[in-house]
């Protein structure tokens, strides 16, 4: 067992526990949080962090992020590189939701312009977007679609009218990991995922109004497009009841793969298969799959959006410049080119929970923000406020170009209904001049902003450590909630 006595000091905000701390620690396990941070952190989040130090074939450190709390094997908020050679795959280094992740829309509208529609919009919005537990999308997929889908990504979805593109430009990995098999999928996970294509989900999945707020760096902001007063849009979802299945299939022949190999893991969680297994094979091509489905998915929602606004407005959406700005992947697994020690690697960077954060040169980044580095989108809880970063040089030499996704949960849902009522975070949110539209009252005390981390802190904790650079502060005008 290690907990926070095992936390030794390395800078402000960043901490470490030595591989001596215990035998089975491959590599040491760094954790970035702020003193106050450190204070709270369950014991069982630290030593989920140290567990995955323990894998075969890790590389470097095991990292913890400042929105680091407990989850299923790995914490969320953590991080971890497996060599080519020797490594393993593990799912719940990437979770049950496969490439939940983020998309940030800009407009050419300012907050003044859109206060006087705001009603209209949302309302409008909540009625084309379907979103809550089980949410079935508006697109009736045949069963002989689903396969083009976790194929083809995002550019399936603008084959089919849903978009522009352009739009793949500004999605990470252009909204298509290439190695996706879709006979590596199940018919399960298919079936469930055929009727929630373009549905938002539950959950702390959001779709908000957003205006910027404040600019930190105006260089970088210029470069992303982005103003003080601008209307903006951010989607949050990912691949539904399909990439659920698709983790879960795949945990069964893990946690078997574990037995047969006799693997000796610290937490039968953390069921993982050599990379060149059959095994950790399939899991990456059905889990790239899965991140297909998400990307198609964003982009369906981020088509109605458009839709909305062009009605509310009466204008068509290239003249509101509703461009998208990037969308990135929380929970995923990338093979990527890394420096360690001073060898240029392949490594299966997991990101769980975790955004990647590029700094300036790399040629995964569109040419458009290169100079500047990646654009890193932190959302906020309901009601809060939601960050656009930067990636940094300093996050390629010490996390694998990561960063925090978001605020990160102290309370659990159960605990959240307990402390809070629906009617009272709504209130909060009118007294603050937020609209909010909710499919389940249930899911408003689920998601008070006080069953979660303060997003200020973990954003300040990034900018501090340099694992990312703050740009811009966006403030929520609208919420719709599933």
């Amino acid at each position: 067992m290690v907990g926070k006595a095992d936390l030794e000091k390395i800078r402000d905000c960043v901490y470490e526990i030595p591989s001596s701390a215990r035998h089975d620690m491959r590599v040491p396990a760094r954790i970035y949080l702020d003193e106050d941070s450190i204070k709270t952190i369950e014991d069982g989040a630290i030593e989920q962090v140290a567990n995955v130090a323990c894998l075969e074939g890790i590389q470097r450190r095991s990292i913890g992020l400042p929105d680091i709390h407990f989850g299923y094997g790995f914490s969320i908020g953590g991080v971890a590189a497996f060599a080519e050679t020797n490594g393993v795959i593990s799912p719940g280094g990437v979770g049950f939701d496969i490439n939940c992740g983020v998309r940030l829309l800009k407009t050419n509208l300012t907050k003044e312009d859109i206060q006087p529609h705001m009603k209209d919009l949302v309302n409008e919005l909540f009625n084309k977007i379907p979103s809550g537990l089980g949410s079935n999308g508006i697109k009736h997929l045949k069963e002989s679609e689903i396969d083009d889908v976790l194929q083809l990504g995002a550019k399936w979805a603008i084959e089919n009218g849903y978009g522009w593109e352009e739009d793949l430009k500004f999605l990470e990995e252009n909204g298509c990991m290439k190695n996706a098999d879709p006979e590596k999928v199940s018919t399960k996970a298919k079936r469930r995922g055929i009727p929630q294509l373009g549905s938002l989900g539950s959950g702390n999945h959001f779709l908000e109004i957003q205006t910027i707020d404040d600019i930190y760096d105006e260089e970088t902001a210029k470069a992303y497009g982005v103003e003080k007063d601008q209307v903006v849009v951010l989607i949050h979802t990912g691949s539904r009841g399909c990439g659920y299945q698709i983790c879960a299939d795949n945990l069964r022949d893990m946690d078997k793969t574990a037995k047969r190999l006799k693997l000796n893991l610290p937490d039968r969680q953390l069921a993982c298969a050599p990379i060149d297994s059959d095994e950790g094979q399939n899991y990456l091509k059905a889990m790239a799959a899965g991140a297909n489905y998400a990307w198609t998915n964003r982009q369906m929602i981020q088509h109605w959006v458009r839709e909305s606004f062009e009605n509310v407005f009466k204008q068509d959406a290239e003249s509101l410049g509703l461009n998208v700005l990037y969308d990135v992947a929380h929970n995923i697994i990338k093979k990527e080119k890394h420096t360690v020690g001073k060898i240029n690697k392949t490594v299966y960077v997991h990101r769980k929970g975790a955004t990647r954060a590029f700094g300036p040169g790399r040629k995964e980044i569109p040419e458009e923000y290169r100079s500047v580095g990646q654009p890193v989108l932190l959302p906020g809880t309901m009601g809060t406020s939601s960050y656009l970063l930067a990636g940094t040089e300093t996050a390629m030499k010490e996390t694998f170009g990561s960063t925090a996704h978001g605020a990160g949960r102290v309370l659990s849902r159960s605990g959240a209904k307990r402390e809070f009522s629906p009617e009272e975070i709504s209130k909060q949110l009118a007294d603050k001049g937020i609209i909010l539209k909710a499919n389940s009252q249930p899911v408003i005390a689920e998601e008070a902003p006080g069953a979660y981390k303060d997003i200020d802190s973990v954003v300040k904790t990034a900018d501090k450590t340099g694992i990312s650079k703050l740009v811009a502060r966006m403030k929520p005008l609208g919420v719709i909630k599933g």
